[in-house]
């Protein structure tokens, strides 16, 4: 069955980075299209980016276009999202997710305060 287990969430102050990772197992890793969603307190949860199997087409949300970085590993089947220049609307619990599977893993909270 689908485990997807995020970590590397944290306390960062405005400006700074943080690189979350989600490690996967249970299903054909590489096959599979992955997102990162987030979701910010009394917010709806949000797409924020997604990559294909290969690793070759990458999409963003706009309002984290050319901060974040999104990436994957499928020797590892682990998934990666690289955040630079954080800032306080980011702050939320961050998501890795299958495309089309209906599960969530438990998240990582990520605080982006001074």
């Amino acid at each position: 069955q689908v485990q997807l287990v995020e970590s590397g969430g944290g306390l960062v102050q405005p400006g700074g980075s943080l690189r979350l990772s989600c490690v996967a197992s249970g299903f054909s890793f590489s096959a599979k299209i992955m997102r990162w969603y987030r979701q910010a307190p009394g917010k709806e949860r949000e797409l924020v980016a997604s990559i294909t199997g290969s690793g070759g087409t990458t999409d963003y949300a706009d309002a984290v276009k050319g901060r974040f970085t999104i990436s994957r590993d499928n020797a590892k089947a682990t998934l990666y999202l690289q955040m630079n220049s954080l800032k306080p609307e980011d702050t939320a619990v961050y998501y890795c997710k299958v495309r089309y599977v209906a599960y969530w893993g438990q998240g990582t909270q990520v605080t982006v305060s001074s």
